[in-house]
């Protein structure tokens, strides 16, 4: 099996805090979607044998498309057996929403969506330049769940600049209100190159600081376990059954196959991205030429790539499978690296697997990096 991943880089305007590839031009939609389906065309064999057991669509903004754009995507997806696949997402923002789209989402084989909300508070909302409020958002997500589509997830944000607990936890306590089966918080990053980096530097905004924003993060948890929710991944949490299928596949290390500008994929033994710019992209595919560059990994980059994926997850590390995979060599190097850190109570062995504690969750970018091989 595989994962399809399609890249919509369409906005009707940009968050202050986004760094994917996209932009506010429409005019370039047509030609897009037409060099999407020749992509998957030139492309599919990739896969090999493997069937397509997942898509998603992100972004960008993919509810820019009309129901008839997104109609005549999926039908260019030659090959694909739609009754196989088991999970087709799309990514859509509330203010995009009506009964009338989502009865055309319906009709497609779509059968999940992905909600960005990122908050229910609207000074949030404001600051991160979002086109929705509050109220948009739960009327979203109720008309989706009306109409049927009960297989939701939202993502919200938090470590906000002047955010408190208090309102955090209103957040929470909306989403679990709203009875949304999968939640993913993300702790905001400032990243190169984004709006809200420049006015970080410009010194007109100030990072949550960083014992508030972990308590955010601690709050989530325990908010979220009492609400029945499983902590899956370090940022992702569902009630039983509702992992989402596509990304859960990521932290296994299944292929995928990315297609669009600037799309990654990985086949298991190297990984690909396409140029990041529409009309390069275009120009290239129209051409019938590759839009990607390919990067042939090293043994030292799977068992690193291995490591991270699975001690992201609730899962862990299976140590049984970094012997057999790896050799003996990396095993010994991964327990040795690990020691202190289970001496320190932020990780675990149980099971034989290696586990983040809930203590390690908080700094595991440290402790995974610890466990890198670099020569």
């Amino acid at each position: 099996m595989a994962g399809l991943y399609i890249h919509i880089p369409f906005c009707k305007k940009r968050c202050l805090y986004c760094d994917f590839y996209s932009g506010t031009d429409m005019s370039q939609k047509e030609r897009y979607i037409k060099a999407l389906g020749r992509e998957w065309e030139m492309r599919r064999s990739e896969l090999g044998n493997s069937f397509v057991d997942t898509v998603y669509l992100g972004g960008g903004t993919p509810s820019q498309l009309k129901i008839s754009e997104l109609r005549f995507l999926f039908d260019s997806l030659f090959g694909i057996n739609w009754a196989q696949c088991k999970e087709i997402t799309i990514e859509v923002n509330p203010d995009d929403i009506t009964e009338e789209y989502i009865e055309g989402l319906v009709s497609l084989p779509v059968n999940r969506i992905s909600m960005g909300v990122q908050s229910f508070d609207d000074s949030d909302l404001l600051f991160l330049n979002r086109r929705h409020s509050s109220l948009q958002a739960v009327k979203a997500v109720k008309m989706c769940q009306n109409i049927g589509f009960e297989n939701l997830s939202i993502d919200l944000i938090y470590g906000l600049p002047g955010q408190t607990l208090d309102s955090w936890k209103r957040n929470i306590e909306q989403a679990v209100a709203l009875k949304i089966p999968h939640i993913s918080a993300y702790n905001l990053i400032y990243e190169e190159g984004t709006a809200l980096y420049r006015l970080l530097e410009a010194g007109k905004v100030a990072e949550c600081e960083e014992d508030i924003a972990l308590q955010m993060f601690d709050l989530l948890i325990d908010m979220l376990g009492s609400a029945g929710f499983e902590h899956y991944e370090i940022s992702n949490f569902a009630l039983p059954g509702c992992y989402s299928r596509h990304n859960t596949a990521y932290w296994q290390n299944i292929p995928y196959l990315g297609i669009g500008a600037s799309a990654h994929s990985y086949n298991g033994y190297s990984r690909s991205w396409n140029v990041a710019n529409l009309r390069q992209y275009c120009d290239k595919i129209e051409s019938g030429n590759m839009a990607y560059i390919l990067e042939q990994l090293t043994f030292n980059d799977l068992y690193n790539d291995f490591v991270l994926t699975s001690l992201r997850t609730m899962w862990g590390l299976d140590l049984s499978r970094v012997k057999t995979l790896y050799g003996n060599d990396r095993y010994v190097y991964c327990l040795q690296q690990a020691f202190n850190h289970i001496q320190s109570e932020n990780l675990v062995i149980s099971e034989g697997r290696l586990c983040l504690t809930r203590k390690g969750l908080f700094i595991s970018d440290a402790i995974i990096s610890d466990l890198f091989y670099v020569e």
